[in-house]
């Protein structure tokens, strides 16, 4: 699908990757719904709500208000929680959760960026406790993803101290640019969402992938591509198919964003190992 291999002799390049609707077929934050029943965190009404809530964001896609919205909803709701309880749960669950519904296409995709070169980085609004697991899973290279304040008794306090969403993922992706020497208009987006148009009109090479009506509408005046993802396939079940890249353990790290537009901008990296 991709036409080339990068020249090293030119500045790093990278491909930016939405998760939710765009790399998995459904919201990565309200997947784990059921596990945080099961581990106490939410009662029945509110898996119930998040139910809804998930049938709602595949429906039509999530609008900007109801994004808002979902984001209150669940800074409320995640108040309290321990983080590292959360994160256990993740971790216990991820494979059984989010391995079936990763698209066949979206992982096909990452395999071919990483042959030709470029990183991959997942930017999405879900919690980093849920995104950074995932990003480890599908061999992502970095990860920017919202992040909640945590208290000193290691409960989350309901407010947020980074917001993925809408502008503040494009501040991320120049932030990142900067930081790791990305030549943008060399580089590669995808996303379901309207909301992300800052961010695929940061790079050269933007894609619109299972896009909402907004988004269709935005990339064909734009005469940018549009890509069909409909064939969610278990990443064991790939073997063979395409190599993949060595995939180390991913870091948590910070980045300062250009400070008269962006503030703090959080993202987890990992660097590909090197062959021996």
């Amino acid at each position: 699908m991709l036409d080339h291999v990068e020249n090293h002799s030119l500045p790093r390049t990278a491909a930016f990757f939405d998760l939710d609707k765009t790399v998995i077929a459904k919201s990565s934050t309200l997947t784990f719904s059921k596990s945080f029943y099961q581990g106490g965190l939410i009662n029945r009404r509110a898996v119930l709500r998040t139910a809804y809530t998930q049938f709602i964001f595949l429906a039509g896609g999530a609008d900007h208000d109801q994004m808002e919205r979902m984001r209150e909803y669940l800074s409320a709701l995640c108040k309290g929680w321990n983080q590292q309880q959360v994160k256990e749960i993740v971790a216990e669950t991820l494979h059984d959760l989010i391995d079936p519904i990763i698209y066949d296409e979206a992982a096909s995709l990452i395999e071919e960026h990483h042959l030709a070169g470029r990183d991959v980085v997942i930017v999405s609004t879900s919690g980093a406790e849920v995104v950074e697991p995932i990003g480890e899973m599908l061999g992502a290279d970095r990860v920017v993803a919202t992040r909640m304040v945590v208290g000193d008794d290691g409960c989350f306090t309901g407010e947020i101290e980074y917001y993925a969403y809408g502008p503040t993922k494009a501040e991320a992706v120049r932030a990142l640019a900067e930081s790791e020497g990305y030549d943008l208009e060399r580089c590669y987006a995808y996303s379901d969402s309207a909301t992300d148009l800052p961010m695929l009109e940061s790079v050269g090479h933007p894609y619109a992938v299972n896009p909402d009506r907004t988004l269709r509408r935005e990339a064909l005046a734009r005469d940018w591509p549009i890509l069909d993802f409909h064939r969610p396939v278990r990443l064991k079940q790939r073997v063979g198919r395409l190599p993949v890249p060595p995939r180390p353990a991913l870091v948590a790290a910070a980045v300062g964003a250009a400070a008269a537009t962006a503030g703090l901008v959080w993202y987890a990296s990992k660097r590909r190992a090197l062959a021996t």
